[in-house]
Formats: structure tokens, sequence, C-alpha cells
């Protein structure tokens, strides 16, 4: 099965929340948030949830990568 459109959309999703968490951690910003209505609101939380399951997704990327390296 060809997952590479996956992947790039977790990896996209990854980059996202990345900027967010710098955001915050820079300038005490979350831009999700102000985007969307707030940390309470139903769409974010849909948002933050998405962006957390393409990080626990991304951890399948660890054995594609090692898988290929070792076949090069």
């Amino acid at each position: 099965m060809d997952t590479k459109g996956l992947d790039y959309v977790a990896l996209a999703l990854i980059i996202i929340g990345a900027i967010n968490w710098g955001l915050i951690g820079f300038f005490q910003f979350d831009l999700v948030a102000a985007l969307f209505g707030g940390m309470a609101s139903w769409i974010s939380r849909i948002i933050y949830a998405v962006i957390g399951i393409a990080g626990l997704y991304s951890l399948t990327l660890f054995g594609k990568v090692s898988q290929n390296n070792y076949n090069s």
C-alpha cells in the first residue's frame, strides 16, 4: 500500500503544530485558538486532535526511513 500522500499530509500537520508551539513558546500566542475561537471551541479541539494523530502516525515514518536507508 502506497502511503506517500498520507505521509506528506502528516508532515504538513506536524509542521503546523510545531509552528503553533513555537508561537506559544516565544510569544505566548496560540494561532489555532486565535483563528478558531479559543482553545475550548470544538473546531480548535478537532484541529489539535488531528495534529496529535498526525504526530502519532509520524512514529511509523521512523521505520520507513530506516528501512529505506538499509536497502540503499
